[in-house]
Parts: structure tokens; C-alpha cells; sequence
């Protein structure tokens, strides 16, 4: 590792809203480095690495380059001089080809035609290059979510990106897949690249990073070599004091079943069966976790558990009722809560306050509707309860939601979703994009409302977070429940990784016995 490849000073940046996202920022790349930039959510991150790909532009400070001074005014001017940044969001079009989404305004052209022949050459050339194997004349739409992963970081690489922004970028791969990724992230540094690694998973920042930045209120808390300190040191720079991901729990004691779900099916839009067959229950005062590789039926499964589907055949019941043919309120007045992945489309209204957000569940409730108007002291009395709860940073209940980071925004929902004692809780990545401090809270959260009997239905691609969670567990691949796990404790990352990819599957004589079918 030689000089400095990219330098900021100085870097602020405050909203028309007042918030201040960046307060005099420093921070710096070498070139030939892997660096982790870590925070709490709203710390500023995200900001900081807006400003370095040209999305936001600071309102002081200077960015230099390569040593000289320059204005990333727009992601177009950032790529120009050899800056990418891979979304944890990738930006795919499905209906175009591998090839055609990684030259998709760069097609290389014979006359006045597209030349495909060179277009694949290129991507074959860069491919070998770093080991990062594509099929050029695959559909997007059917290939897997780390093969995603490496087209995008193609797509970032055939334009010339020297530095590479990865946000996120192990929050939906198995350990196997995780484990490729991170030997493709090594040879891209060994040939002179430099990657920005934005993660929550500090493990993984301990084995693969060199050097890291920890951002805590919108400053830099300092630079360090990633040897130097453990993970623990990590954490409490972050939040400010020590954090236990450890989740203490005694085993459970299941009671009735809530939850049951049998010989369910969806066919989606194309004719394709994304949930196959799928039968399980879940008792109270129990934890089922759902571990797969995202885009194998979990998400289709919650949606149609919830009503936001209809199932193309099966039955669910939740407490005896049957709710094939049930609005979305009627699920919920069963005392159903919902924590969605997509927490902007499904989870919150943007364009309102946190307070509104917080009770727009309730607006029916006799505890905060009079005889004709709502009782707007107990709305303030209870949002601003929860606020302080659940710990979400921010101006005032008033402020409004899309202002907020990612993880407060999952704050605002899982204060609105838990704080009904739910019945059923079904939540679909609980803490994906959320750090350290708000991962421990979350995930203490879940476990005391197991021990309070709830039952909780936990989808997510963190396979930590699954095994620390769970009592029992089920894997999903290809719309279909492929392995049953009465005790998730007995189960390793690395065998489950093997069932997520479709390698290993249980017998459906095992699965059967499992899921109490």
C-alpha cells in the first residue's frame, strides 16, 4: 500500500432540513487497500459516500484525487475518473442479458450496429481476469443472487473503477457464496484496486479489511488498522459503549399452534411456482426461523401470510380462522404484526411524520379516538414513548420519515409492529442495514416477546442472526421447503449454506415428519 489514492477534508453537508448528515469529515483511501467504513445507522455513512460518488455535493471541504483537487458534482464525472459503487440494492434491468446489463450505454458498436461478439469478449477477458464468473447470455432474471452481485461489480469494473464502493455487500450471500466474494475482493486488491467495504458484520471486516473508519454523529472517530483492535473495541467506538450480539435465551416452551400453514402454493405472473407445496406450524411462544438464499419462495410466502398475495392453492390459518380470503385488516385485527423487507414501500408512509407512522395502526383504537376526534395528547404521549423505546434518532416525532437513515426508518416500523404484543410476528429481515447497537436491541426484543408467547415467523439472510434467534428452523430453496431442524442450535452456517444452495435437501419423508405435516 502506497499514497493516498482519494482524500477528503473537511467534508459537511447539512440538509435543507437542518439535519446535519456531515460535520467536518476526514477520511482518505490507499490505494491497494480493502477499508471498512463502519457507524451506527445515521451516522453518516451513507452521505459521506454519496459525496465520494458524485450523488450528494458537500456544502465545504475538498475532495482530492490521485492528489489533485476535484468537483464529483455527478455518479457520471465519479465513474469518468475511475470510481464505481455497487448498491446493496443492485440496479439490473431482469429482461436484458448478463452482457447487456454490464455494456448498457457503452455497447461497443460494428458500423451502426451493436457489436455482441465484442461485447462478450470484453466481459469474458475481465472475467477471467478476476475470477469472477459470469455467463454473458444469461437472463438477469434467472440468475442467482451472487452471480448478481458479480455483474454488477463488472459493470463497475469494465468503466474503468479503480476504487470500488461496496455497500452492504454479504447481506444476501451464504457463507460459500460470501467466502468466493471475499477471495475475488482479494485478487482485485492485489491488482491495485481499492475497495470501500460498508458493513455491519464486523467478523468479516476483522478477516478481510486492512484499515477502518468508524463514523459516530456525522464525524470521524479516527482511522485504524484493522489488526490493531478487536471487535469489541469496534462496537463501542461506534455506539459508545460495549454491545453483546449474544442473545441470552432459555429454551423455549411451545403451546398451541397459531400458525398453520398447509400444501401452499403461489404461481407468480410468468406461470412459475415460486412456493411449492410449502406445510409448517408454529406454537406459541416459539421462534421458526426461514434461512434461503433470497428470491427461493420466502418472500412470496410472507406476503401471502400476511394478505399483501393470494395463494394460488393451500390454506392458512392463524388461531383457527382461516385467512385465504381475508383483507390485510382483518390479519392484523387477529393480532397478526408484520415487519416487511422493503421497509419504504411496505413498512412506513415516507412523506409523514414519525409520530403518524407510529399510531397508523391505532388511528380505530378507542385508547386514541374519541367520539369524533382523535385524543392528540395521548398520540404525542405514546409516540414520543416509543421514540424513546426504541431509540429512533431524530428531531421530534414530528420530523418526517423519509428524512431519517435506513435504520431508523426500521426503527420507526419495529416500535409500531412490536409494541402491540402481537399474537403472530411475522419479520422479514429485522436488522439488515441496522448496527451493532440496534441489532443487540432488536434481537433482545424478539426473544422477549417469544418468552411473553408470541410465536415469530423470522426470515432473514443473516445466518447468524437466524441461528441466535431461532428455536427451530426450515430452509427454502426453489419454492420448496427443503430441510426441517426441530433444534436450530445443532446446526452450523457452513451445513445450512450447503441446503440454501441446493446441494444437500432432507428427505420429504424428514421434512414431513419435521414440519408436523
Amino acid at each position: 500500500m502506497h499514497e493516498d489514492i482519494l482524500r477528503a477534508e473537511n467534508l459537511t453537508k447539512i440538509y435543507p432540513n437542518g439535519i446535519v448528515a456531515n460535520q467536518g469529515v476526514n477520511f482518505s483511501l490507499k490505494r491497494g487497500e480493502i477499508h471498512a467504513l463502519v457507524g451506527e445507522n445515521g451516522a453518516g455513512k451513507s452521505t459521506l459516500m454519496k459525496m465520494l460518488f458524485g450523488l450528494e455535493t458537500p456544502q465545504e471541504g475538498s475532495i482530492y484525487l490521485k492528489g489533485k483537487k476535484i468537483e464529483l458534482t455527478s455518479p457520471k464525472i465519479a465513474i469518468d475518473n475511475g470510481i464505481g459503487m455497487v448498491h446493496q440494492h443492485f440496479m439490473l434491468v431482469p429482461s436484458l442479458t448478463v452482457a447487456e446489463n454490464i455494456v448498457l450505454g457503452i455497447q461497443p458498436t460494428k458500423g451502426i450496429l451493436v457489436d455482441n461478439e465484442k461485447s462478450i469478449s470484453m466481459i469474458e477477458e475481465l472475467s477471467k481476469k478476476y475470477n469472477l464468473k459470469v455467463d454473458p447470455n444469461a437472463l438477469v432474471a434467472d440468475i442467482p443472487v451472487g452471480v448478481k452481485q458479480k455483474v454488477e461489480i463488472l459493470k463497475a469494473l469494465i468503466r474503468g473503477a479503480e476504487i470500488l464502493i461496496l455497500d452492504e455487500p454479504t447481506a444476501v450471500l451464504t457463507p460459500q457464496e460470501t467466502e468466493e466474494l471475499f477471495q475475488e475482493l482479494v485478487l482485485l486488491k492485489e491488482n491495485g484496486h481499492t475497495i470501500v467495504f460498508i458493513s455491519h458484520k464486523l467478523n468479516e471486516i476483522k478477516r478481510l479489511c486492512d484499515r477502518l473508519t468508524v463514523m459516530r454523529n456525522g464525524r470521524s472517530m479516527g482511522v485504524f488498522k484493522v489488526k490493531d483492535v478487536t471487535e469489541e473495541d469496534i462496537s463501542k467506538l461506534m455506539v459508545g459503549r460495549d454491545v453483546i450480539l449474544t442473545v441470552n435465551k432459555e429454551k423455549c416452551s411451545p403451546k398451541e399452534v397459531v400458525l398453520d400453514v398447509k400444501n401452499l402454493k403461489y404461481i407468480n405472473d410468468i406461470g412459475k411456482a415460486t412456493v411449492n407445496g410449502v406445510s409448517f406450524n408454529l406454537r406459541s411462544g416459539e421462534i421458526l426461523g426461514i434461512a434461503g438464499v433470497e428470491g427461493n419462495g420466502q418472500g412470496e410466502l410472507v406476503e401471502i401470510i400476511t394478505g399483501l398475495k393470494k395463494a394460488t392453492k393451500g390454506d392458512i390459518t392463524i388461531l383457527g380462522q382461516n385467512i385465504s380470503n381475508m383483507s390485510i385488516k382483518n390479519i392484523r385485527d387477529l393480532g397478526t404484526s408484520h415487519v416487511p423487507q422493503d421497509r419504504m414501500t411496505h413498512g412506513v408512509a415516507g412523506d409523514v411524520s414519525i409520530e403518524q407512522n407510529l399510531i397508523s395502526d391505532k388511528y380505530a383504537s378507542s385508547e386514541l379516538t374519541g367520539r369524533i376526534l382523535l385524543k392528540m395528547n395521548k398520540i404525542k404521549e405514546l409516540s414520543k414513548e416509543l421514540v424513546k423505546e426504541y431509540k429512533i434518532k431524530c428531531n421530534s416525532p414530528n420530523q418526517i420519515v423519509k428524512m431519517l437513515s435506513g435504520g431508523n426508518i426500521q426503527k420507526v416500523v419495529v416500535a409500531r409492529e412490536f409494541s402491540k404484543n402481537p399474537k403472530l410476528l411475522i419479520v422479514d429481515q429485522p436488522t439488515r442495514g441496522i448496527d451493532v447497537g440496534a441489532t443487540e436491541f432488536i434481537r433482545k426484543k424478539i426473544v422477549e416477546l417469544r418468552d411473553n408467547g408470541s410465536s415469530i415467523f423470522l426470515v432473514s439472510a443473516d445466518l447468524n442472526e437466524v441461528l441466535e434467534l431461532s428455536d427451530s428452523l426450515i430452509v427454502m430453496y426453489g419454492g420448496e421447503i427443503v430441510a426441517y431442524f426441530e433444534d436450530a442450535s445443532k446446526v452450523t452456517e457452513e451445513e445450512l449454506g450447503l441446503y440454501m444452495l441446493g446441494i444437500k435437501r432432507q428427505s420429504l419423508e424428514e421434512v414431513r415428519r419435521g414440519v408436523h405435516e
